[in-house]
């Protein structure tokens, strides 16, 4: 899955690279977490525009919108069936740049060792996301998305079995194009090689939402045990 990430790099900077035409306020963050406003990319009308929008997709039909804090992802596998994703993937696809994402290792749930994913080569990611709008009764306007997970690759899966789905750039525009039906789309949700993505632990004062600052992503010493292996 991916529940936290961090986004470091300034909306200027992002829109220069992911091409899209606004500045939305979006603040550096190191501790994002699940139910926050995030920055989204979308196509509308042929031009690509940033988006905040709150992280767990609150499907258009929903009559709750607490129902988005159990959508914060969604599989690759069951997006083109599930009824709370399959209309997002065919018409409401989406962009989220990270710097890079936290993963907790599997063991004692008390000890629970976190790890920051990044790129190796330094660069921000871009994941693969949908996004929904839900409108209240009384009017009140909600726009959400989720992030979607693959299958880990061997760096990841070292600590967990899922992680989002990264976009190379040629496949995050085929990703945004409105022309392109979702059988066409599905073979761009694959885990990365290897050797794009490298793991490191971090403290776990990450664990607490409200701890937002560059030390979330400080690389420390952990004590060998012999269970963990990274690539």
């Amino acid at each position: 899955m991916c529940g936290r990430f961090a986004l470091k790099t300034p909306v200027i900077s992002l829109r220069e690279t992911m091409h899209f035409d606004n500045i939305p306020p979006c603040p550096v963050r190191y501790n994002i977490a699940p139910s926050q406003d995030i920055l989204v990319v979308r196509q509308v009308t042929g031009r690509r525009e940033g988006q905040m929008m709150r992280w767990g997709l609150i499907p258009s039909w929903a009559k709750d919108p607490q129902l988005g804090h159990h959508m914060i992802n969604a599989r690759a596998e069951s997006l083109a069936d599930k009824p709370a994703f399959r209309e997002a993937f065919r018409r409401r696809r989406c962009l989220v740049p990270a710097d890079g994402f936290y993963e907790w290792q599997s063991g004692n749930v008390k000890r629970r060792q976190p790890f920051f994913i990044q790129r190796t080569d330094g660069q921000v990611m871009t994941l693969a996301g949908i996004w929904d709008p839900w409108v209240a009764a009384d009017g009140q306007s909600i726009l959400s998305c989720s992030i979607i997970t693959v299958v880990a690759n061997a760096t990841v899966g070292a600590i967990h079995n899922r992680m989002p789905a990264i976009l190379e750039p040629s496949d995050a525009d085929r990703w945004l194009d409105e022309s392109l039906c979702p059988a066409d789309l599905l073979s761009l949700l694959r885990p990365p090689a290897v050797d794009v993505l490298e793991a490191y632990p971090v403290d776990r004062q990450v664990n607490k939402p409200d701890e937002d600052g560059s030390a979330c992503i400080r690389r420390i010493e952990i004590e060998p045990t012999g269970k963990l292996e990274l690539f």
